[in-house]
């Protein structure tokens, strides 16, 4: 072989060899996460169809030199006006920072609603859907199904109007952890901190939500005093007796009701089930698509607790 030809031949195997290394980081994961796979909602940031497996297996589309992420989160929600889906997204608001102190560098939200009522809610609650989450929309609540959310009270029945469905939910129907939920943000727990609270507390304030006593803020908008950590005995706890409870009244007011004809669902969302539709999360790593951290939720506001994904899952 002439030298020429041998250095063609070098050449052609280093091409090869760069073009391989290439093909392995675009290769699709070895194991996407089976449940959504095929299952589609739409990205309000590229206004595209996004395949949820590949969502979760992929890496973030923008990611910057210095991230070191290498976990996806996606919370999968319910129509924009429902107590879960706003407590998701201001738990969301709150926990973005320490989710990517984990690896957890993408996160996802699929609220059950069309473009403009998503968006109106993440505005309400201050959610950071640039940078923090990226949000998705699913008016028809598919993706949530096939992730195997709970459908609520009487999910076959046709006939039975589906705001008195969500009534008897109200009660445990269907949604055996609504009323304990419900009842542990009037009791507060001495145990288990949720500082997210105070958060969603001060963005209401700052906003004029009633009841707008619960905290004061300085000048730059922070919490310089929260009201409940004065009760006496029960002010020291890590959740606070009626905390939860005056937080979820002023999302019930100010933002459910008052905005109730810009979030609700439609006739053909309500068709679907979706007012009655439970939501979850869950978190993946993206690498081999194992999964971290998985939640369904099983009542009217008994979302997944970050707290548990953060024990779950330690800082990098």
């Amino acid at each position: 072989m002439t030298i020429r030809n041998k250095q063609f031949a070098a050449s052609a195997l280093l091409l090869l060899g760069c073009i391989a290394k290439s093909t392995d980081a675009f290769a699709a994961p070895s194991q996407p996460y089976e449940p959504l796979l095929g299952t589609t909602a739409t990205s309000l940031k590229t206004g595209e169809d996004v395949d949820l497996s590949f969502f979760l297996t992929s890496p973030p589309s923008s990611s910057s030199s210095d991230d070191n992420g290498d976990k996806t989160m996606l919370v999968l929600g319910t129509y924009a006006a429902d107590f879960n889906a706003i407590e998701y997204a201001q738990r969301l608001r709150y926990y973005a920072p320490k989710l990517k102190e984990r690896g957890i560098s993408k996160v996802g939200f699929v609220v059950n609603a069309k473009e403009d009522a998503a968006k109106r809610m993440a505005e309400l609650v201050d959610l950071d859907t640039e940078n923090a989450v990226e949000l998705l929309v699913d008016p028809s609540g598919k993706a949530g199904r096939a992730f195997g959310v709970g459908l609520g009270w009487r999910p076959d029945d046709e006939e039975m109007s589906p705001f008195l469905k969500l009534f008897g939910m109200l009660w445990g129907l269907g949604a055996w952890a609504t009323l304990p939920a419900v009842i542990g943000g009037y009791i507060g727990n001495p145990f288990v901190p949720q500082p997210w609270i105070e958060d969603a507390l001060a963005v209401g304030t700052k906003k004029g939500r009633f009841p707008g006593n619960a905290v004061e803020l300085d000048a730059s908008g922070n919490v310089k005093v929260n009201k409940f950590t004065e009760l006496p005995v029960v002010g020291e706890w890590e959740r606070r007796p009626l905390e939860l409870a005056t937080l979820r009244l002023q999302n019930m007011v100010d933002i459910s009701i008052k905005n109730w004809k810009e979030l609700a669902p439609d006739e053909d969302a309500l068709k679907e089930g979706v007012l009655t539709q439970l939501g979850g999360c869950v978190v993946v790593e993206r690498a081999s698509g194992n999964v971290l951290f998985e939640w369904k939720d099983p009542g009217i506001c008994a979302v997944a607790n970050f707290e548990d994904i953060l024990k779950k899952i330690p800082a990098k």
